[in-house]
């Protein structure tokens, strides 16, 4: 009684499933009775078998029963001798037979309660419980049979909502006639979903399918996170209310394949690299050179042009015959030439913000923007495209300046666009920015526009292709199942795996370098290995090879 009344039931049971405590080899010492002595009779056992227990410490007769439930009997059949002091009086062995009693007596009482203690089918909780486990086991079907629909409709990319979800409507929605389609199949599924579920728990809102879809995607990154290699893609891109976000992309390897999930979007309120945090950036030499406010002016002016002309058939077919007239114009004087992808009709493009193709204007770094979209990339050129694009930048900074601005005032003397005078007063259009230094024409268009863009491409190649990262792409490169494994270079990979030390210890440094050695000899000589392309495919075919455990290392 000294315990919770919550957990006394539960004490109870256990006392009672031990059995009353009954040493039958046991020496029972004896009792002196006025001229005679006596002593607990172990037979006492066997006709009270279920209740009678005997304490060797107090050497007295218990009742388990009464012990259990307690009843306050004051001095009725015993008193309280069979619960508190223990009955020890051998000379009265008829008080044994009195404890039990007729039907009413409180040891019956006691009995019928450690009965009915024991037969738990009969209790309130456990009629509960029952209920309980029954309309548990119909939540999770009806849950699973949800999950199944959303999962199925997810992998399909198929909406979800129909115009009306109501009972008697034609257009539910997929999720609902998937949902019916399913039940209709599955007696279990049709006995607990949809009509036959309760009213507040039909699992079919739209927010409970929203939460199941969120639960699986939290699923799934956990997977990706806990089982896979895996790294992190963002890069940031502006809604159509122009407002800053963040893309979130997952890649990672299952099987030697390497997949990538979209993970969503994030609102941020700048693009800057501490917004992004660590954020992996798209290498967009028009994005950088963005940065610079009049850059970006040009562009968006371009842009709107694009707009107006796109937005009318009228004005799209006028343009295209002025451009037409002028074409045959510059044909006929031999200023143009002709052939298969010379000067023919094209669809106006709209400069997009990481869009390489459509930044032509930036040609010098052209070849190494196409170089490193291209799904085959060879590190090796895009690495040396890196190095003459730092070089062609640098040289057209110092030498380049006078055949741009005769390049640009030819051109705009053909299309009767006004240039203005190098050595005259630079006037900013618009409103005047405050404490602007004067200058000229020449000095703002050379120094404030044409020095600062370049500088700016230079800075963002240099911090996007430092030496490290420039010899991590290169050593990366030796790993190229391509010709045979013509890149392959030891040494090279080796220093590539130095450059992460919690990966590869001294130890496994010294495993990489004896696997590397039996590998290449392994790959080349075995025909399933050749004609591969890419490290992609190839760890692809180790996977299914099962050469990712011999040589997991490498893998």
């Amino acid at each position: 009684m000294n315990y919770h009344p919550n957990i006394r039931d539960k004490l109870r049971r256990a006392y009672y499933l031990k059995g009353p405590f009954q040493p039958v080899t046991h020496k029972f010492p004896c009792r002196n009775f006025g001229k005679g002595t006596r002593r607990f009779n172990p037979a006492w056992f066997s006709a009270y078998s279920n209740w009678l227990e005997y304490s060797i410490g107090k050497d007295a007769a218990f009742c388990l029963c009464c012990f259990l439930f307690k009843p306050d009997i004051g001095e009725q059949s015993g008193g309280d001798s069979f619960v508190g002091e223990g009955f020890s009086n051998w000379k009265k062995s008829e008080r044994l037979k009195i404890h039990v009693g007729g039907p009413n007596i409180l040891h019956n009482q006691a009995w019928r309660s450690c009965e009915a203690l024991m037969n738990q089918n009969q209790h309130i909780p456990t009629i509960f419980y029952k209920q309980t486990d029954q309309a548990r086991i119909e939540y999770r079907t009806r849950l699973t049979a949800s999950i199944e629909c959303i999962r199925y409709l997810l992998h399909q990319r198929l909406a979800f909502r129909g115009h009306d979800e109501s009972e008697d409507s034609n257009n539910q929605g997929n999720f609902l006639t998937l949902l019916r389609f399913h039940a209709d199949h599955n007696k279990d599924v049709k006995a607990v979903v949809l009509e036959n579920a309760p009213a507040n728990l039909k699992l079919t809102l739209h927010e409970i399918q929203k939460e199941i879809i969120n639960s699986i995607s939290t699923e799934i990154i956990n997977f990706i996170i806990r089982d896979a290699f895996f790294s992190i893609l963002i890069d940031e891109s502006r809604d159509v209310s122009i407002k800053e976000q963040m893309a979130i992309v997952l890649r990672y390897v299952k099987n030697g394949s390497i997949i990538e999930h979209f993970i969503g979007m994030v609102h941020v309120r700048d693009a800057t690299a501490l917004s992004l945090k660590a954020a992996i950036d798209n290498l967009a030499l028009v994005a950088v050179a963005k940065n610079h406010s009049q850059i970006f002016t040009f562009f968006l002016f371009v842009t709107n042009v694009v707009n107006v002309v796109e937005a009318s058939c009228k004005r799209r077919d006028m343009l295209r015959e002025k451009q037409i007239v002028k074409v045959i114009e510059r044909l006929n004087n031999g200023e143009l030439s002709s052939g298969q992808g010379l000067n023919q009709s094209t669809s106006l493009i709209r400069p997009g913000d990481t869009r390489w193709g459509s930044h032509y204007v930036l040609e010098m770094t052209n070849e190494l923007s196409k170089a490193l979209q291209r799904k085959d990339q060879d590190i090796v050129n895009a690495m040396s495209l890196v190095k003459v694009c730092k070089q062609r930048l640098q040289m057209t900074r110092e030498d380049g300046w006078d055949s741009l601005l005769e390049e640009v005032s030819s051109f705009c003397e053909r299309y009767g666009i006004d240039v203005p005078n190098m050595d005259d007063k630079f006037f900013a259009q618009g409103r005047r920015r405050r404490k602007m230094e004067e200058m000229t024409n020449l000095r703002y268009y050379r120094v404030e526009l044409f020095y600062s863009v370049i500088d700016m491409q230079l800075q963002e190649l240099n911090s996007r292709f430092s030496e490290a990262s420039s010899e991590l792409l290169l050593c990366m490169s030796c790993l190229c199942p391509d010709d045979s494994f013509l890149t392959f270079d030891k040494q090279k990979i080796i220093r590539f795996a130095e450059y992460y030390p919690k990966e590869f210890s001294t130890v496994k440094l010294r495993e990489l370098d004896s696997q590397l050695a039996n590998y290449i000899i392994d790959v080349r000589s075995t025909s399933s290995f050749e004609g591969l392309k890419g490290i992609s495919t190839l760890a692809k075919k180790m996977v299914k090879a099962k050469k990712d455990k011999v040589y997991p290392l490498v893998y």
